[in-house]
């Protein structure tokens, strides 16, 4: 009989947001991704991949394109001319080294000479 008189407590049921009604608060995903952008869009801005590999492939798939380029860049400058026969070509007036890279330069061919030579 002490229950009866307690007042009970009440619950608030007053929404979080009450600017939105309840249903279309609970509807508010669907209508996000109703307007959600195209994938060719998405890849257009650079936000997703242009690839069409697996997820899971992907990070080793940019791996082995960035491999690749520092691969075809050290071939490129491998087949370089030195600076000595471009000059000899007019395409440089100067060598564009430094004293002391000209220096280590004529080291290291003169080391190699010995090398081989011996």
């Amino acid at each position: 009989m002490a229950d009866e008189n307690k007042p009970r407590s009440s619950v608030d049921e007053t929404p979080i947001s009450p600017i939105r009604p309840d249903n279309e608060r609970r509807n508010s995903l669907e209508q996000h991704l109703q307007h959600r952008p195209e994938r060719s869009e998405l890849v257009e801005k650079n936000i997703l991949p242009a690839s069409t590999a697996a997820p899971s492939l992907q990070e080793k798939q940019k791996e082995l394109q960035k491999h690749m380029r520092a691969d075809s860049l050290n071939d490129k400058i491998s087949h370089r001319p030195p600076p000595e026969k471009l000059i000899q070509e007019g395409v440089l007036h100067e060598d564009p080294r430094s004293a002391e890279e000209k220096y280590e330069e004529a080291i290291e061919d003169e080391y190699a000479k010995r090398e081989g030579g011996a």
